[in-house]
């Protein structure tokens, strides 16, 4: 069973404060759905500019939305008519009212770069994820854990029917999708690279060993990480590197950021399946840190920590430049206290450590560490 979406509310609030709200986040994701279901105080108009039809209304943008003036102005894909962003900034200067256009956007890295200039001021983003454990029934973590929260994926009749969806996503996605965004390259190429990137989940990034790996030259790669990343589909997570006088790791940590997706491109149709996977602990890290940022959005800055003597920490949760909470993220039943989470809470201040692990409830570890569940931490 799923929930309501929780952004919800939050674009309804937007729209009374914006004259321009940017809904952005991966395709297939639900965006078009949810902005199709919103109370909007004025008419609306869709335009989804994916299509020729769509696309020639617009030949004379300016004559074209004047005309609809009194209308919220929807415009899908956005990303595709990029020069629309200068004509918006000149439509809302002329009539600045809240609620005037919603503009979707699937994921293109230049989108929020060609809109800071035209519409700076004027516009407000937020980003639509897949489903969470906040909008979902709480027996079905798991389900979301293999099957990741793309809305088809998640809602599928089988698993079988599940991991066919996703096939088809990622096929899609290197063959059609990438090119649209601007990376104009081999998609074979293209998704080598994303399942190299699937089997090192969780790893520091090193753009020189992918490079050798696939023959080409590290620009190249770091290009093919940066649209992966501005598309939604990879996280790059930056280190923790304020005032502490150690050698640190300076380089991300890279996370397929749907573990679905993550299961399908090594293979994985099954929590059977999973649990012979050797990445299975790396899976749990990934899925993790999603729920945790999708929960708490931009409530707090998100980092990890390790030294290059060996102490590490999960996540770190930030606020305010002061270290909120430290999280060491284990696949297990069992958790122990471990001396790099020890240490990494020294090092940063952090108020607090959580070990996030398979269970349910929670337990102290010391005075200040806590094992608990995922789900525990999360509605805690």
């Amino acid at each position: 069973m799923v929930k309501d979406r929780q952004i919800f509310s939050l674009i309804q609030e937007y729209l009374s404060i914006f004259p321009a709200v940017g809904l952005l986040g991966p395709r297939q994701v639900g965006k078009t759905t949810l902005v199709k279901n919103l109370k909007l105080v004025k008419e609306s108009i869709y335009i989804d500019l994916e299509k020729a039809s769509d696309r020639a209304k617009l030949v004379d943008a300016e004559l074209f939305l004047k005309a609809h003036v009194d209308k919220t102005v929807i415009l899908d894909e956005i990303q595709l008519m990029p020069e629309l962003f200068a004509q918006l900034r000149s439509l809302i200067d002329e009539q600045r009212e809240p609620g005037r256009f919603i503009l979707l956007g699937s994921a293109s890295p230049d989108l929020i770069r060609k809109s800071a200039d035209s519409l700076a001021g004027r516009i407000g983003y937020l980003e639509l994820t897949p489903f969470f454990w906040g909008e979902i029934d709480e027996s079905e973590l798991e389900k979301l854990w293999i099957r990741g929260g793309f809305p088809l994926s998640f809602l599928a009749k089988t698993d079988r029917e599940s991991q066919i969806w996703r096939q088809n996503f990622i096929k899609t996605y290197l063959e059609r999708d990438l090119a649209q965004i601007g990376l104009s390259t081999d998609p074979r190429l293209v998704e080598r690279f994303w399942i190299m990137l699937a089997y090192a989940q969780g790893g520091i990034w090193n753009g020189e060993s992918f490079a050798r790996a696939l023959g080409i030259t590290r620009p190249t790669v770091n290009r093919y990480l940066e649209f992966l990343e501005g598309s939604f589909m990879v996280r790059a997570l930056q280190p923790f590197h304020r005032n502490i006088k150690k050698r640190l790791v300076k380089s991300p940590k890279v996370f397929i950021r749907d573990t679905g997706l993550l299961h399908s491109l090594t293979g994985v149709d099954s929590m059977e399946a999973l649990r012979n996977l050797v990445q299975i602990g790396a899976s749990w890290e990934g899925f993790v840190i999603e729920q945790i940022t999708a929960t708490f959005g931009e409530e707090y800055e998100y980092y990890f920590y390790r030294t290059h003597q060996g102490a590490e920490c999960d996540l770190l949760l930030v606020k305010n430049g002061a270290v909120k909470t430290a999280i060491e993220i284990k696949n297990t039943l069992s958790p122990k206290l471990t001396k790099g989470l020890q240490i990494s809470m020294e090092d940063t201040g952090a108020e607090e450590g959580i070990v996030i692990c398979r269970i349910e409830g929670e337990y102290p570890l010391s005075e200040k560490v806590r094992a608990m569940g995922l789900g525990d931490f999360l509605s805690e």
